[in-house]
């Protein structure tokens, strides 16, 4: 555990000779962001020590969920870091594996770590019942069930997919970093939410909504990515060639199109061989049943 927190802490904030002896610039919301990151994994360290230490190891989260969480946020720390972020901003492609990975393989990883029951026993014990209460309040409760039901998490992850490849919202993106890291959260934080609803939803059995919104979001994300894929021209400020801007506009349609609904489809079958487990019968004779 030493071993990935330092080298977390390297990553974070790598020595000043790997850039010349540039300081750390504190005027980009890289720093901060990776600030936040080691702040969560801290927290949840310690939250996983302390709630491990009440009963055994891989009580309440399994040592399998853990490693969900550090490698997902392993891997959201490697995704904006500034070799990619050169990346992305020459590559529309690029720009767009950057986000399907943030919403297709991130957003889970940090769901499944059960990060926000981990990092309540990251306080002290006479704290936890207080921190229950607050997010027992309807102040809280019902917004979070709004933004976290299948229902609102795929409208809003949708609706702010749609907003951010509009050609002036992706290249005001592409040209501020600012408004690049407020593109970044408006796609992992309803992934996040989405991911928690179809996860929840699994666990209570309520397959049937998060199965439509699964279809509803692959469907929409397909539309999207075809869109972009057959455009006769391309739609955002590259600087590449008007063929190459195009060639490369054609390839993130097809990242977002193939990849994204292949993800969908297969959550979407996780939670029906999840329900026909429960059913305790093999698919076949589920259908031959059927009335």
């Amino acid at each position: 555990m030493r071993t990935l927190i330092a080298a977390f802490a390297l990553l974070v904030f790598p020595p000043a000779h790997a850039h010349g002896d540039a300081a750390i610039a504190w005027d980009s919301p890289t720093p901060w962001v990776y600030g936040l990151i080691a702040i969560a994994a801290a927290l949840y360290v310690r939250g996983l020590r302390n709630l491990w230490s009440s009963a055994r190891p891989g009580h309440g989260v399994t040592r399998g969920a853990a490693a969900a969480f550090v490698g997902g946020l392993a891997l959201l720390a490697l995704l904006i870091s500034e070799a990619v972020e050169r990346t992305t901003t020459a590559s529309f492609a690029a720009h767009m594996a950057q986000h399907e990975l943030l919403m297709l393989l991130v957003a889970p990883m940090l769901v499944l770590g059960r990060p926000l029951a981990t990092w309540t026993w990251a306080f002290p014990a006479p704290a936890r019942p207080a921190l229950g209460h607050a997010f027992a309040h309807p102040a809280w409760r019902v917004p979070w069930a709004a933004f976290t039901s299948p229902l609102g998490a795929t409208g809003v992850q949708v609706a702010l997919l749609v907003a951010w490849h509009l050609p002036a919202a992706f290249d005001g993106a592409a040209s501020n970093p600012w408004v690049h890291a407020l593109q970044h959260t408006c796609f992992l934080a309803p992934a996040l939410a989405f991911w928690w609803s179809v996860i929840e939803a699994r666990q209570r059995r309520n397959i049937g909504t998060a199965v439509a919104a699964l279809f509803v979001t692959m469907v929409a994300t397909g539309a999207l990515g075809a869109l972009l894929t057959f455009a006769p021209l391309p739609w955002y400020a590259t600087g590449l060639p008007a063929a190459d801007a195009l060639a490369d506009q054609q390839l993130g349609g097809l990242l977002m199109w193939v990849p994204g609904g292949i993800a969908y489809l297969l959550a979407a079958l996780w939670l029906m061989a999840g329900w026909l487990s429960r059913t305790g019968r093999h698919p076949a004779e589920a259908i031959a049943t059927r009335p």
